[in-house]
């Protein structure tokens, strides 16, 4: 054996099919041996179940292991979810929410988590603290001063916690209860598990050693082995690729010791010409290379075939596999984009489970007590809310809302601002006459806060001094008109309408400005042609 790759082998009880598999310690370089395995293990054939061992190497060498696992969490997690808190002064307590959300850093443990139940088909994460031992109960009015950190647990930590019940009369028939690592049990409070799929009745999963969710190579164990083939194909064609054949012509029947050297030498010009040179061969000799027309279309073929059924069988959209590229964006709504997007919004409902119990942990460690009475001090309408009030409240109305994948263009985002904006001032013109001042003020802050929501057609924020809007009473006339002017009305109306009008002319402007920026430009005419191409920018 070579030094260089000693290693010392141990064997557990069982058989592959069991879960168990060979444990092998290796010094030196061990490149390949994960993926030599796969390939050799003659005994895959489709519907075989991955042992624990196997998906982790497919995990770890597997070309597409790591992407199976994590490209649906990625792209979950490729915008930033929009929190709101209403019954809040809402400014502070959500930059301290994200602030405190980026420090302990919850969105890398849910992307662990999760993609750990996508290659074994189970994984949970558990507080823990020091001060804390991890049968008590989470208290989480202490949380925010005691320090934690979370564990990500696999199906090998948590080995024989997580069979679950098959009794379909217990209550607690095919669900989690708790999970013990090493021994140590960990409180209801502590710790989340989630699945990979949802667990199916006396269905064992090998990968995840109980009766739960299934690793997402299981269904595509075979044409992970047929990918690898493909590999190894690419792999001989590149290096038949440089092959030169010579054909030589042969001076006499008989071949001396000088003819053969002559044959060399000629062989050895063709091998060390490069650009350049120049060599000779005779009128019936020539040089050719290995004719691989015919193994082109049959190995992108079989490649893609491979590919498509990964794809179906780990149920995510092929494109994302094979990594084309789109048509014309997810901006523009096609028909691939929305499968991707609909792929994501259900993705991010599976992970959901994980970030309710994470926002509860990000709020007591965010607004506790210290901050509230930051709070209190720059917003006297809550000094007289105890911190129990105003963190039920603000709990109660946080909400945090994925943006949607299929992003709008901003000819379209124009266009919607500018229908929500006449629908605004349509309602105030309808209720302005009809209002008190105090009521005035009211509508007017409204207005106040859609226009500086929309942050894209109104950069700079609009803000009135309410206080002085509530008590200010527009000056009487000192003298009434005996008679109305002719016309009085029509011009206010007429006045009314050209302002309306212009607004509408800017919208439209910048509506055309937007569509004009998005289409593809002209092509500069070629020399000698005065026709024009469109081509894309």
């Amino acid at each position: 054996m070579n030094p260089a790759r000693r290693s010392a082998k141990v064997l557990s009880g069982g058989n592959r099919s069991e879960g168990t598999a060979l444990a092998e310690i290796t010094v030196g370089s061990s490149l390949g041996n994960a993926l030599t395995e796969l390939l050799e293990a003659e005994d895959i054939v489709p519907g075989e179940q991955p042992s624990y061992a196997l998906c982790k190497s497919i995990f770890l060498a597997h070309p597409l292991g790591a992407k199976l696992a994590e490209l649906p969490i990625i792209m979950a997690q490729c915008q930033k979810r929009e929190i709101s808190i209403p019954d809040s002064p809402e400014d502070d307590v959500r930059e301290r929410f994200v602030q405190q959300w980026e420090e302990d850093g919850f969105d890398e443990v849910i992307f662990n988590v999760k993609s750990l139940s996508r290659v074994y088909g189970i994984a949970s994460v558990a507080l823990v603290s020091e001060k804390l031992p991890p049968s008590e109960p989470l208290d989480f009015d202490k949380i925010a001063d005691l320090p934690i950190a979370f564990s990500v647990f696999d199906p090998l930590n948590t080995a024989g916690s997580l069979v679950l019940n098959q009794n379909p009369n217990a209550i607690d028939f095919m669900k989690v209860t708790t999970i013990a690592v090493s021994g140590q049990i960990y409180h209801r409070s502590r710790a989340v598990t989630v699945m990979n799929e949802r667990p199916i009745y006396i269905a064992y999963t090998t990968s995840a050693f109980g009766f739960v969710g299934r690793s997402v190579y299981q269904r595509i164990l075979f044409p992970l082995k047929s990918f690898v083939q493909s590999m190894i194909t690419d792999d001989l064609v590149t290096k038949k690729a440089g092959v030169f054949i010579f054909k030589l012509s042969v001076a006499g029947a008989i071949i001396d010791n000088i003819m053969q050297g002559m044959a060399a030498l000629k062989r050895w010009f063709l091998k060390v010409s490069t650009n350049g040179n120049v060599i000779s061969i005779g009128t019936e000799e020539e040089v050719e290379t290995l004719n691989m027309q015919n193994i082109d279309k049959a190995m992108t073929t079989a490649r893609q075939n491979v590919l498509e059924n990964i794809a179906s069988g780990a149920a995510m959209p092929a494109i994302l596999l094979k990594e084309e590229t789109f048509a014309e964006g997810f901006g523009e709504g096609t028909e691939d984009a929305k499968q991707v997007a609909r792929w994501v919004d259900r993705m991010r409902v599976e992970m959901l489970p994980l970030y309710v119990y994470f926002n509860k942990i990000c709020m007591h460690r965010a607004w506790n007590r210290q901050f509230y009475e930051i709070i209190q001090k720059k917003y006297p309408a809550w000094a007289d809310v105890t911190y129990e009030e105003a963190f039920y409240r603000w709990s109660v109305s946080f909400k945090a809302i994925w943006p949607n994948l299929l992003t709008e263009p901003d000819s379209e985002k124009v266009k919607s601002a500018d229908v929500k904006l006449k629908a605004i001032i349509a309602t105030i013109e309808v209720l302005m006459p009809a209002l008190d001042p105090e009521n005035k003020a009211i509508i007017i802050q409204w207005l106040q806060d859609n226009i500086n929501d929309d942050k894209y057609m109104f950069q700079n924020p609009l803000s009135f001094d309410f206080d002085k809007l509530r008590e200010y009473v527009p000056p009487q006339p000192l003298e009434e008109p005996k008679e109305p002017r002719p016309f009085a009305a029509q011009d206010s109306a007429d006045r009314h309408r050209r302002a309306l009008d212009r607004y509408s002319d800017a919208a439209a402007e910048l509506v055309e400005m937007l569509e004009k920026r998005e289409r593809p430009r002209l092509a500069p005419p070629k020399p000698g042609n005065g026709s024009r191409s469109r081509v894309p920018s």
